[in-house]
Parts: structure tokens; sequence; C-alpha cells
């Protein structure tokens, strides 16, 4: 039978296993605070818990660590691309980027995706499994101990499909929230999504006052479908219905993250269109310039364009935004650098 991960494990989860092994209470308190604020990655470096408590332990449970394969640093700007290695061997990536505000990191929730967008790297060999809320945490921790900082923002934005990991993902939330671990606000974590609209609606029934990004791209059903699969099952409007029932039971803005690629969704009639669609909506568009890999043929829209299409959403009442293109020189779009280590270490 395979062990326990003690960092999935909430702090209630972990009372009733100290109960079980006879043990008092306080001692899951003791454990959370190890795991979650010192961030230890063995039972064996706990120096508050007897060498009798730690054998019990040891012999069912254990600490999920990950260990760096790779770490590039970007010559352009403050970003660092990760690439770490599970306990199975599997391989996922985490980005960390310095800015004015703070520092955010980009996590993975999943080995893999299932959800087939045509632009995204990280989709191309499939979902190979769910990561675990240890797994999630530690690319935050150790990052934290790597580069000695004091990370103040997450992203759930990188390999993967957070909601397609629901559970999991909710448990990484709690867990980093917990006052006796990271204490990180809720306001500063965003999940992004591709559209699982009953995950919306189940994420807004949590009430938990996070930041929703929505991956659209486009604001068309039949040009999504051609670039986002999700987009056969579940339509445009469904998005948006859900959109709003996120909005009326959090109260918070939702971002809409829409990729700029050249011919197929940068028009200004796609502006326009995408204009109609948000108008009086409590949201947010973030665009992206196209993060060109080889699979996907089409090009990112010229500088001209991008001002453009943004020039177009200011004009019909749209908060609109350019993302800064970060951590190029290290291919920090999600699944370049995983799909490219693997690569190497098969040939």
């Amino acid at each position: 039978m395979s062990k326990i991960d003690l960092k999935s494990l909430e702090l209630k989860e972990l009372e009733e296993i100290f109960l079980n092994l006879g043990e008092r209470k306080y001692r899951a308190q003791q454990l959370f605070k190890w795991l979650h604020q010192k961030m230890v990655s063995s039972i064996e470096d706990i120096t508050e818990f007897p060498h009798s408590l730690k054998d019990k332990l040891t012999s069912d449970y254990k600490i999920s660590r990950l260990k760096i394969a790779e770490r590039l640093d970007s010559k352009q700007d403050d970003t660092s691309k990760y690439l770490f290695v599970l306990d199975d061997g599997n391989i996922i990536e985490s980005v960390m980027m310095k800015y004015k505000h703070g520092i955010s990191v980009c996590l993975s929730t999943q080995v893999g995706c299932r959800m087939g967008c045509e632009f995204c790297a990280s989709t191309k060999s499939g979902l190979v499994r769910n990561l675990l809320p240890g797994e999630i945490l530690d690319q935050f921790y150790q990052i934290q101990k790597d580069q000695n900082v004091s990370i103040s923002n997450v992203v759930l934005m990188g390999s993967g499909e957070p909601l397609d990991n629901y559970d999991n993902v909710m448990k990484f939330l709690k867990i980093i929230h917990d006052k006796n671990g990271q204490n990180l606000g809720y306001r500063h974590i965003t999940i992004s999504t591709c559209g699982i609209v009953p995950k919306i609606y189940d994420l807004a029934d949590e009430e938990i006052p996070i930041n929703l990004s929505i991956s659209l791209h486009s604001p068309s059903d039949e040009e999504r479908k051609k670039i986002m699969p999700i987009a056969k099952k579940y339509s445009i409007h469904e998005i948006m219905e859900a959109c709003n029932y996120y909005i009326a039971k959090t109260n918070r803005r939702i971002t809409f993250e829409y990729t700029l690629i050249s011919g197929v969704n940068d028009q200004a009639r796609d502006a326009l269109e995408l204009a109609k669609l948000l108008k009086n909506m409590l949201c947010h568009v973030n665009l992206i310039p196209l993060n060109s890999i080889k699979e996907f043929s089409h090009t990112k829209s010229n500088e001209k364009l991008v001002q453009d299409f943004k020039k177009i959403l200011l004009k019909n009442g749209i908060n609109t935004t350019v993302r800064r293109e970060m951590g190029a020189d290290v291919n920090a779009a999600c699944g370049q650098l995983r799909r490219d280590y693997i690569n190497r270490m098969e040939s």
C-alpha cells in the first residue's frame, strides 16, 4: 500500500491521524506548522517529535518532496522557470515572476492536460495524472526556499486545468490560506480555467473570494471551437451565465484572458463583438500576445493590431490591459520547457 502524503492533508485530517495513533490532538497543529511554515521535506526533520512518534508516522505516511531538475533564469526580466521532478518521476513546471507589487508564482495543477487547446504546449501529450494538494503546495515552498523570497501572489495557470482537478485544488486553497501555514489571502490567488461550466458554479458556491480568470480567446463559438475543444461542450453563452453567477455570489471581478492570434481573432470586428459580449459585466480583459509553439502554425498579432484591439475595447467601456511578455528566453509559456526536457531525456 502506498504511503499517504501528509502535506496534502488539512489540519482536521491530521488531528484524526494522531488520535488514531493514540497521540494527543495538539500534535497535528505542530506537524501542520512544520509542513507549511517551516516547509520541511522529511518526517525526520521534525525535531519537535520524539523518535517513537516519527517511527509511527513513517510506517504509513510520507511528506511529498519535489526535486528541482532545472532552473532557468531569464536575462530579459526577473523571471525564473522551474522544472520539478515528482516522487514518481513525472515532470511539472512552475514560473516565478518579480513585479513591483511583489512576487508571483504560476503553479501547475496536473501533469499534462487533456483540454487540447491548439496553441498550448501543455496539452500536446495529454493528461498523465492530477497533482495532489501537497505537490501543488510544494512548488510554492521549493521556490520560496530556493530563492529565499516571500511569495505574495499565486496563479493556478501552469500545466493543467485547475477545475479538472477540483477537489485537490480546493484542498490546496484551504491549506495555503490556513493561518497555521502560509496564511496567504484568498484575494492573492487566481484560478484560470478554459471554461468548465459546472465547476465554475461549484467554485462560486464555495464563496471563497479568489480571483477567477477565464481563457476565452474568441467571442465566437464557431471560432473558439477551432482552437479550444472545450467549446464543443460548453457555449460562450453558458460560460457567461456561469460567470454572472460567480460575480453575484462573490462580488469579484472576472478576468477574461484573450490570446491574440494573427488573422484568427485579432480583427476590429472581433474586438467589437467581444465588447458587446462583455458589456456591463464586472470584468477585465487581459490581452496576451501568442507564445508560438511548433505544433501551432499561426503567429502572434503585430503590435499595431494589439493596440488597436485594446483601444476598441477601452472605447466601449471594457477595462483592458496587455500582458507584458516575460521569460520568453526561458520558454516560460506553459508546457514548453517540460516538453523540451522530456524530448532531451528520450533522445
